[in-house]
């Protein structure tokens, strides 16, 4: 062989993508953040409740569906849009509320909003976000929804309220399951606060991630950007005393009362079986996000996409039903989407890529999960979404429960 055939095998040098890009999976980006991130911080994202069960069974539920393609079908064009509450998407997705998102990154909330804004799909802000309802509108996301914690202050509450329709937001989700907070053991364990303390531990932590902490220091203070002035307290506000100030007492007038308030579409977001979700539609609720707060509030509660079909069956065709809690994939989407929901919703896939790779990771993370969905679609022998719930359980066969921590990045 001589030189010439040499280099036609090898064919042309191309430069070598950055460490992001070569992430093919979710989990490849846990990963890298998990590399990247000092361990209370990652720690925080990948918790959940008590034993974690929940956690790790949210995860399982969605592998225990195995796919049945309807081949032979043209899909040599694919259309991977949907309609939800009035609206068209790109993809059947919505990046879920979390909280202290610029402890992740410093761009935060402003970072996973403009790649939402990119990819099509909705941004969903928290309550108890880093960055204000004001700062994330400024940032020009047609399509924002806002996260209600109803605190027991409820002159505060109807202000949020007021301050998000005020500022564009279309969408009020009103969460259910946080009347106290879950025993997050992880964050208990590491002393979580906000901001994060100079400890000892806090100082190593310093050494090993220099880029992590320049950042921070650089970076405006990590502050709860829509909560009271009354949360701040001697020794920075944690998890605990946060929580304390949403109301126990929460029940369904409430959301009735919301639900006059707020002039646009209204979801009730929580772990709700067929009998909670009629309750909410008749309270005035447009839509369902069935959640179980990625199993960060009661552990041992039933993974929300067991349910689907159950509260599709009890709430008819119209409301709009996301749900969340373990999807890692565009697969699992294909699947929620298969077994009645108008769309999922993550919020663990999206922070592996803040923590990768600041805004460019989410965008990475989005674009993963659309290129895994639109694949699935064309393999199952589907053409739009609008195919793929139709197709319904024809797709789909129950097998037995799946590990959920894949090669690539545990769930966990």
């Amino acid at each position: 062989m001589n030189l010439r055939e040499v280099r036609e095998l090898i064919g042309p040098t191309r430069p070598r993508a950055s460490r992001l890009q070569r992430c093919n999976s979710i989990g490849e980006l846990r990963a890298l953040a998990r590399r990247r991130l000092p361990r209370p911080v990652f720690d925080y994202v990948e918790g959940g409740a008590d034993e974690e069960l929940s956690l790790e069974r949210n995860v399982a539920a969605f592998r225990r569906w195995q796919f049945s393609p309807q081949a032979p079908r043209d899909v040599s064009a694919v259309d991977a849009s949907a309609s939800l509450l009035g609206r068209r998407l790109a993809l059947p997705l919505v990046c879920s509320p979390t909280g202290y998102t610029r402890m992740m990154h410093p761009l935060g909330e402003l970072a996973v909003a403009g790649a939402a804004a990119r990819a099509g799909i909705p941004y969903v802000l928290s309550t108890v976000a880093s960055s204000s309802i004001e700062e994330v509108a400024q940032g020009g996301h047609p399509d924002l929804w806002f996260q209600l914690y109803v605190w027991r202050d409820r002159g505060l509450t109807r202000d949020l309220v007021d301050r998000a329709w005020r500022e564009g937001y279309r969408v009020l989700e009103v969460s259910v399951d946080t009347h106290v907070a879950g025993n997050r053991v992880r964050d208990i364990r590491n002393g979580l606060a906000i901001p994060p303390r100079l400890t000892a531990r806090t100082l190593g932590e310093i050494a090993l991630r220099p880029a992590y902490w320049a950042g921070v220091v650089r970076s405006p203070p990590i502050r709860f950007a829509n909560s009271p002035p009354a949360t701040a307290g001697r020794g920075g506000i944690t998890i605990e005393n946060m929580t304390t100030l949403f109301d126990p007492t929460l029940g369904w007038d409430d959301i009735g009362s919301i639900r006059g308030q707020w002039p646009g579409a209204l979801i009730v977001k929580g772990p709700l079986g067929a009998d909670l979700a009629r309750e909410a539609i008749a309270r005035g609720a447009d839509g369902l996000h069935l959640s179980n707060h990625g199993g960060r509030q009661l552990d041992r509660v039933i993974p929300p996409v067991d349910t689907l079909a159950e509260v599709r069956e009890a709430v008819g065709d119209r409301p709009a039903i996301v749900v969340d809690s373990g999807i890692r994939s565009g697969a699992d989407l294909a699947v929620a989407l298969a077994l009645g929901a108008d769309a999922g919703a993550i919020g663990r896939a999206y922070l592996y890529g803040l923590m990768a790779g600041g805004e460019a990771g989410v965008d990475r993370a989005l674009a993963i999960i659309a290129g895994e969905f639109t694949r699935t679609m064309q393999l199952l022998g589907v053409a739009s979404v609008a195919e793929l719930r139709a197709a319904g359980a024809a797709v789909l066969r129950a097998g037995a429960a799946a590990d959920p921590s894949p090669r690539s990045g545990r769930a966990r």
